[in-house]
């Protein structure tokens, strides 16, 4: 958690998409890469498997297989799960830089 934490605590917005196997990861990864492509480098985006960071996702009560986060300074400032088109979430990510 120590180092999510310190993740989290940027001037800039942290993007993170929670993620499960059996998600359809190829375009999960598709519509980061579009949503990187725009935002460049005024935020950073992160994959997390939730599998893999059970407690983290306890935590944060991730319950869905794919939940997609905005942090910035430390503050979690949007939230929402399933599907987001990739337009659709670059506009959200702009929100916040």
């Amino acid at each position: 958690m120590t180092k999510f934490g310190t993740l989290i605590k940027t001037e800039s917005p942290v993007l993170i998409n929670f993620y499960q196997n059996g998600s359809n990861l190829p375009k999960i990864v598709e519509v980061l890469k579009e949503v990187a492509s725009q935002i460049g480098s005024n935020a950073r985006i992160i994959k997390i498997d939730i599998a893999k960071n059970e407690l983290l996702a306890d935590a944060l009560k991730i319950k869905g297989n794919l939940t997609y986060v905005i942090y910035k300074d430390g503050v979690m400032k949007w939230r929402q799960s399933g599907e987001i088109p990739s337009e659709q979430l670059t506009e959200t990510l702009l929100q916040f830089i």
